[in-house]
């Protein structure tokens, strides 16, 4: 599959040789990064559990996002819907289109299967793009409130702002 967005873009499975220029980037803006999440996305896929995407931006690697057949975790676990995981468009790249054509891709394979596509977005300020994307994409809280690291998180109890802080949404597709 490859989707040619405009002259600069083009969306495309991910391969391993995306995984060393995209860790790059990551790591040139001050992410911790490293190689096994992407090559643990590959496994994902070549064992049928998952599809997964690559932007790429002028002949670079900047930006890919999984969509996994179910979750594993959060309130729609059972209910039949694809998830989207690990979306990340490199900070540089951002404001050209690419997220959305990544999440668009998505939303449009999901489509062929079902009616709605889930997410789960983190919550502290390192996610804020994301956040906004999918509200302007149409993403709605699932109304479970916020999980931390799997689980509900407790009212009125203590979590921490780390990366299993995470709301959980749906968009209804058409």
């Amino acid at each position: 599959m490859e989707r040619i967005i405009n002259e600069h873009l083009v969306i495309r499975h991910l391969r391993e040789s995306d995984i060393a220029p995209i860790v790059a980037g990551e790591i040139a803006q001050g992410w911790h990064s490293t190689p096994q999440k992407l090559e643990e996305r590959l496994a994902h896929v070549a064992a049928g559990r998952a599809v997964a995407f690559a932007a790429v931006w002028d002949g670079v690697p900047v930006g890919y996002v999984s969509l996994y057949d179910g979750p594993i975790h959060g309130p729609f676990v059972g209910r039949g819907y694809p998830e989207i995981v690990d979306f990340n468009v490199l900070e540089k790249y951002r404001c050209r289109g690419i997220g959305s054509a990544l999440l668009g891709v998505c939303e449009d394979l999901a489509a062929t299967r079902t009616d709605t596509v889930t997410l789960g977005v983190g919550l502290h300020c390192g996610y804020g793009a994301a956040q906004r994307l999918y509200v302007l994409r149409g993403y709605v809280p699932d109304g479970s409130g916020i999980w931390a690291d799997s689980n509900i998180a407790e009212p009125y109890t203590m979590v921490e702002n780390g990366d299993g802080l995470v709301l959980y949404m749906s968009k209804k597709l058409k």
